[in-house]
């Protein structure tokens, strides 16, 4: 068999290596997709290792979500020298990007809630350092609600920016205090 996976064992310290590096919960497409970094991964065997990890309680599966558990960290971390270092370094490779988006989702947020006026739409958006803002509109309409909440999830930092800009303009068009 090609590859640096050899077995079950190795395919459970894979998923395992992977979900403990992840910076928030996953679904089964993407863990599958990180899992595939090996041409020793057999995808019934993943698919197998990802159940028995979740039936054993060293993953936790929230609706098509999974996340690594402490028993399953520390299992991770008795193990995972046990993984070729070429692999760990694909895994992490890859696992750059995904953690950059997850953490952007993380900070940026937008909820849209049924109020009797129409419907509120919660902006907010934090850094490292904690709430940047957070800014609550109301909207006639729930298409318009959702179309405000998609614009701010696309495009936070124009919005943050543009906001800014209005507030910290000069003088021209204020009226003197």
């Amino acid at each position: 068999m090609a590859g640096f996976i050899h077995g079950k064992l190795d395919v459970k310290l894979l998923v395992l290596y992977i979900l403990d590096r992840a910076a928030a919960p996953i679904d089964f497409a993407t863990l599958t997709d990180l899992s595939l970094c090996d041409e020793g991964v057999d995808y019934f065997q993943y698919a197998e290792a990802v159940s028995e990890l979740t039936d054993s309680g060293h993953l936790d599966q929230q609706g098509e979500f999974y996340s690594i558990t402490d028993k399953g960290r520390r299992v991770c971390a008795g193990g995972e020298s046990s993984l070729s270092p070429v692999v760990r370094q694909r895994c992490d490779r890859r696992l750059a990007p995904l953690n950059q988006a997850l953490k952007r989702k993380a900070q940026v947020r937008a909820q849209v809630e049924e109020v009797p006026q129409g419907f509120h739409v919660r902006l907010s958006m934090d850094d490292d350092q904690g709430s940047l803002f957070s800014l609550t509109l109301l909207a006639p309409t729930r298409e318009d609600a959702q179309r405000i909440a998609d614009g701010f999830q696309d495009h936070p930092d124009r919005v943050y920016n543009g906001l800014l800009g209005v507030l910290l303009a000069g003088g021209e068009g204020r009226e003197p205090r």
